[in-house]
């Protein structure tokens, strides 16, 4: 756990994700859409991304746990958890207030 609080720490936004799945692809989407520079971490590819991946379902209290996004160091949630911000027009001024965005 202490890995994963401290990678999700040390950048605006970061996800955790698994480069296969399709829901962690429409969350780096967004983000690389809307000019968001995100620090991915594809945990497939990590030598210890699978125990990253059990602190991660831990967290977030489901299994598999991906994509889970900070922003700003703090836990946002999953796919419908940033969907429903963007589409209630409240993801770009977190964003912005987590210095991910300039404008």
């Amino acid at each position: 756990m202490e890995k994963v609080m401290k990678l999700a720490s040390q950048r605006a936004v970061v996800v955790f994700s698994l480069s296969s799945c399709c829901m962690c692809h429409a969350v780096k989407s967004l983000f690389h859409d809307l000019g968001v520079d995100a620090a991915v971490h594809e945990l497939d590819e990590d030598p210890r991304g699978r125990e990253m991946e059990k602190a991660l379902a831990k967290l977030v209290g489901r299994s598999p746990p991906v994509p889970v996004v900070f922003i700003g160091g703090k836990l946002v949630g999953s796919t419908d958890r940033i969907m429903s911000l963007h589409l209630g027009g409240k993801l770009v001024p977190l964003l912005r207030d987590a210095g991910a965005l300039w404008v």
